[in-house]
């Protein structure tokens, strides 16, 4: 009898621990021990462009491959194509009035600088370049962390920390309340980390800190470890 009474108290116990197992009341208890102990970084800052504030990008600067639609006036005799890639090497090609270095320059600064080399490989002055971006391929901005798709995105000048956490997706383990923002700052200076506040911009539409992404920002999402085969099967 009491070997008997032995059996069903263990198995009763496996049966309970199997339970907590595949319950989400017992999940939550060891995920919440470890989102407890994921850090939050950065600090929020009322003065960052956000939504409902948000300000036009600075003046757009070229870089490879960005590919450029250039016109010339009075026109050239040999000037076939009017759409050029900037090179690896920070130029574009203009066949016979030869090669312009536009590497970092604004579009405008690149009208002036291939509007001179032009009146000076054809002999003849007054010449005006017009550059237009045709095709953006050198700003973008990266999801990182525990996200469905991280990666990185074109910039349109539009684009939120909302924007970017959606379009890149949350997973299960995913910790939004944890984000932050990174943008790029020179060398040698303090870093700029932005915290965000994912239950304010979520739940009660609050812009503070739903910032406006800029060119090379990096939006980390935090997570915990996987769920593991059973939970994932039962699709918690």
């Amino acid at each position: 009898m009491t070997l008997g009474l032995s059996f069903v108290s263990r198995s009763s116990g496996l049966l309970a621990a199997l339970v907590c197992l595949i319950g989400t009341g017992c999940q939550s208890v060891p995920n919440a021990h470890q989102a407890s102990r994921v850090p939050q970084f950065g600090g929020i800052d009322a003065t960052q462009p956000a939504e409902l504030r948000k300000v036009s990008l600075p003046a757009y600067t070229i870089d490879p491959p960005d590919e450029l639609e250039i016109s010339i006036r009075p026109s050239l005799p040999d000037w076939s194509a009017n759409t050029f890639t900037v090179g690896s090497d920070g130029t574009v090609d203009l066949g016979f009035s030869g090669q312009v270095h536009v590497m970092g320059l604004t579009l405008a600064d690149a009208e002036a600088k291939i509007a001179a080399q032009v009146d000076e490989t054809s002999g003849a002055s007054g010449h005006k370049a017009s550059v237009r971006l045709s095709n953006g391929q050198s700003k973008y901005y990266y999801v990182m962390g525990i996200v469905g798709a991280p990666g990185r995105f074109k910039v349109t000048g539009n684009e939120t920390v909302l924007d970017a956490i959606m379009i890149a997706g949350l997973k299960t383990n995913s910790l939004p309340d944890k984000a932050y923002l990174v943008r790029p700052h020179p060398l040698g200076s303090a870093d700029e980390v932005l915290a965000i506040d994912w239950q304010g911009i979520k739940d009660r539409g609050d812009t503070l800190t739903n910032y406006q992404i800029m060119p090379g920002d990096r939006v980390v999402v935090p997570g915990t470890k996987p769920p593991g085969l059973i939970r994932t099967l039962l699709g918690n």
